[in-house]
C-alpha cells in the first residue's frame, strides 16, 4: 500500500529557505490540519516582514494547482512544489527551522500550538528550541489545570477536543462535575489539581490502557497569558478545529489577527458536532480496528477525523479506529499500520465508493476520506482486509 502524496520524507529546512528567499511570490498550500496551519503562519510572518507577497489555503488535492511565483505544500509533498512534510518532527517544528535558516525568529506561541496540534509535548524533541525561547521570554507558564483555550473551565472541558468523557458535548455536565470537584469562579492551584484529578478519573474510567497516556495531552497545561487562548493545549485545539472547517479563519489567526471570539466560536461548533457523532454510533469490534457507523451531513463530514481521534484515544480496544458515514470516513492509529493506505485501499476496493470524487490524505497514524457513497459495508471489509 502507498501513500505517495502524503509520505514523509527527510527536510531540508536550508533548501526550503532558500527557495522561499529568492521568491517574488509564494503560493503556500496547506494539508487541513492545525500543524499544517501554524507552520503556514510562521512562514507567512516572514514572508511578510519581507514584503514577499503570499497567498495561503489549505488542499485535499494530491498536486499544487499551476500558478505564478514559488508552490509551498506543507503537510505533504506535493510533485510540483517546495515540500515540507512531517518527518520525526511535526510540520510546525519544520517550519520554524525554515524561519531560523531565513534569518528570522519564529512566533513561538504559534509554532508550539502547531507542535501540540501534531500530538506532540512541547519539551520533547519535536519543538526545535520554541518552547525554551518562549519561557525565557515569559509568553509560556505551567501550572496544574487543564490545558482549554476559554478562561471557563465547564465551557472548556465540554467542547475540548483533547479528551472524550461523559461531560463531552455538555456545557451542564462539566459545570456539574466543576461544583462537584468544588472548584470556584477563580480557583487557585490546589482547585486547578483536583479539577485535574477528577478529569483525568472520568476520561480513563471504562478506557484502553491508551487512554491515560491520551488524556496527559490536557493536564498540567502551558498557560499563556499573552496570548489569545488560556493555554497553549487550547490553542492548538483551536487551530485543529479551524483548518477543518474554516480555514481562513485559521490562517488569519496564525498571522496574528484578533479574532479569538470568532476562532472560540468555531472551536465550539466543530467540537459539539465531533462529539454529536459520537453520541450513538454502531460500532463493531474486529481483529485490529474498532468501527463506528455514524451519520453525517455536509457540516459534520469535516469532524470525522477529529471523532477518529478521539475513538481511537478515549474508546477502542484495538490499534486502529475506523469512523465511517456514508460520505466519509477517517482512521486513527497507533502507528504500528498506515492508517491512510488502509484508507486508500479501501476506497479503491469498495464497489461504487471510488465511482466519484474520492480522495484520502492524512499520514501513517491518521487519515480521512471523502467519497460519493457506494456500499459503506464493502469498505469496512476492505479496511479490515487492509489492515492485515
Amino acid at each position: 500500500m502507498s501513500t505517495a502524496a502524503d509520505a514523509p520524507t527527510e527536510a531540508d529546512p536550508e533548501r526550503v529557505a532558500s527557495a522561499l528567499s529568492a521568491a517574488g511570490f509564494v503560493r503556500v498550500y496547506a494539508r487541513p490540519t492545525g500543524d499544517a496551519l501554524a507552520a503556514a503562519g510562521l512562514l507567512a510572518r516572514v514572508l511578510r516582514d519581507r514584503n514577499t507577497p503570499f497567498q495561503v489555503r489549505t488542499t485535499r488535492d494530491g498536486v499544487a494547482p499551476d500558478g505564478d511565483g514559488t508552490a509551498l505544500s506543507l503537510g505533504w509533498d506535493a510533485p510540483n512544489a517546495t515540500g515540507v512534510a512531517p518527518d520525526s518532527r511535526p510540520v510546525s517544528s519544520l517550519a520554524a527551522a525554515v524561519v531560523d535558516a531565513m534569518g528570522a525568529e519564529p512566533a513561538p506561541l504559534v509554532g508550539l500550538a502547531g507542535v501540540v496540534a501534531a500530538g506532540t509535548v512541547p519539551g520533547d524533541g519535536g519543538s526545535g528550541g520554541m518552547l525554551e525561547e518562549a519561557e525565557r521570554r515569559g509568553v509560556v507558564d505551567r501550572r496544574p489545570g487543564v490545558a482549554v483555550p476559554t478562561a471557563d473551565p465547564a465551557d472548556g472541558l465540554a467542547h475540548s477536543t483533547l479528551v472524550r468523557a461523559p461531560f463531552s458535548g455538555d456545557p451542564e455536565a462539566a459545570r456539574a462535575l466543576l461544583a462537584e470537584v468544588g472548584v470556584p469562579a477563580e480557583p487557585d492551584d490546589d482547585d486547578r489539581r483536583r479539577l485535574a484529578s477528577a478529569v483525568a478519573l472520568d476520561a480513563t474510567a471504562d478506557a484502553p490502557d491508551r487512554a491515560v497516556g491520551a488524556v496527559e495531552r490536557l493536564l498540567r497545561p502551558y498557560a499563556t497569558p499573552t496570548g489569545p487562548f488560556e493555554t497553549l493545549g487550547g490553542h492548538a485545539d483551536v487551530l485543529d478545529a479551524l483548518a477543518r472547517d474554516r480555514p481562513g479563519l485559521g490562517v488569519s489567526l496564525a498571522l496574528g489577527a484578533d479574532a479569538a471570539d470568532e476562532a472560540i466560536s468555531a472551536w465550539r461548533e466543530h467540537a459539539a458536532r465531533a462529539h454529536d457523532l459520537l453520541a450513538e454510533p454502531t460500532t463493531g469490534r474486529y481483529d485490529g480496528v474498532f468501527v463506528c457507523r455514524v451519520e453525517t451531513d455536509d457540516a459534520s463530514a469535516s469532524t470525522v477525523s477529529t471523532a477518529a481521534r478521539l475513538v481511537r484515544d478515549f474508546a477502542s480496544p484495538e490499534p486502529v479506529a475506523l469512523v465511517v458515514s456514508d460520505d466519509a470516513a477517517a482512521a486513527a492509529g497507533d502507528g504500528t499500520v498506515d492508517a491512510t493506505a488502509a484508507l486508500r485501499a479501501a476506497v479503491d476496493a469498495a464497489d461504487g465508493v471510488a465511482d466519484g470524487d474520492a480522495d484520502v490524505i492524512g499520514d501513517a497514524r491518521a487519515g480521512d476520506a471523502r467519497f460519493a457513497g457506494g456500499d459503506v459495508q464493502a469498505f469496512i471489509g476492505a479496511f479490515r482486509e487492509a489492515l492485515r
